[in-house]
Order: structure tokens, then C-alpha cells, then sequence
């Protein structure tokens, strides 16, 4: 069995970017797959938003940001809040032992967002699951990387008795 682990869709090759692409990373999903059972999530198209969309960013207080459409359009935090807590339901249902999130995204950013650090979406996912190792596409660009990121998934599911 291998363990459940989310990703953002578009680092699959979906193409569930606000500009209609993807941002396939073939390391990830082919060469960690044989390893994790990747699940998708793609949290902007899951609150609601089409594809494509006007951008997002976030804006407001560091500790409590909001979700807006780059140029003062549509507020989507309330959507984006809302489909996370139905999504991180389905993804303790599943026990995912790991997430990698696409980097610099108001929703699924890492550190490297601007107005609070984590997007959206990932804050929710690190609160909720503070146990599993989370990275970004970057951090997992060489084998040493996903070697690592892989190796701290199964010593969690290992942990859990999934393996």
C-alpha cells in the first residue's frame, strides 16, 4: 500500500491554473508515485472559482488575510474557508501522511506567500494536520529533496500502521 498523500492538482498536469495551464512537475508525479498515492486538490477550483480566473491575492492582516481578486474584485475567503473544511474532512478520512503544495500561490504557497507567509488553503492544512511533513514543489526540485520528503512519509505511515 502506498500512503495518501495531497498535492495541488497542478503539479499533476492539471490544468486548474487561474490562467488555464498546469505546472507539471514530472519528478513528483511520476517518480514519487511508485512510492505515494498522490490525491489531488486543487482548492481554487474546489471553492468555487472557474477556469480561467482573474487572479487571487491575499491582503489584510498577516494573521487573518482575505482572499481577493487581484484589482479589488470578489472576496473568495469565506468560499476558500469553507471548501477547506470539507476538503481537510475528506483528507482525515483518507490519513494523509503528507502534502506538497504549490509554491508562491495565495492559496497553496508555503512561506513565500506575501500577507501572511502560507496561502490560504495550506495554513488550514498545517493547522489541521501539524503531524505530516509538508513541502513545495522547490523544495522537492532535486532527489535529495523528494528522497527526504518520501522517507519522513513513510516513517509516518509506518507509524500509523499503514504499511
Amino acid at each position: 500500500m502506498r500512503p495518501p498523500v495531497g498535492i495541488s492538482a497542478c503539479l499533476l498536469g492539471q490544468r486548474v491554473r487561474y490562467d488555464g495551464g498546469h505546472k507539471r512537475v514530472d519528478a513528483l508525479a511520476i517518480e514519487l508515485a511508485a512510492e505515494i498515492e498522490w490525491v489531488s486538490v486543487c482548492p481554487e477550483v474546489g471553492a468555487g472559482m472557474g477556469v480561467p480566473r482573474p487572479p487571487v491575492v491575499l491582503l489584510g492582516a498577516a494573521d487573518d488575510p482575505r482572499m481577493v481578486e487581484r484589482g479589488g474584485g470578489r472576496d473568495w475567503t469565506d468560499a476558500m474557508l469553507g471548501f477547506a473544511a470539507t476538503e481537510l474532512d475528506r483528507l482525515a478520512e483518507l490519513r494523509i501522511c503528507g502534502f506538497v503544495f504549490k509554491s508562491k500561490s495565495p492559496s497553496c504557497g508555503l512561506r513565500d506567500v506575501p500577507i501572511g507567509g502560507d496561502g490560504l488553503f495550506a495554513r488550514t492544512v498545517r493547522r489541521r494536520f501539524p503531524d505530516i511533513p509538508t513541502a513545495d514543489e522547490l523544495e522537492l526540485a532535486d532527489a535529495i529533496g523528494r528522497r527526504g520528503f518520501a522517507d519522513a512519509v513513510l516513517a509516518l505511515a509506518s507509524a500509523r500502521g499503514m504499511l
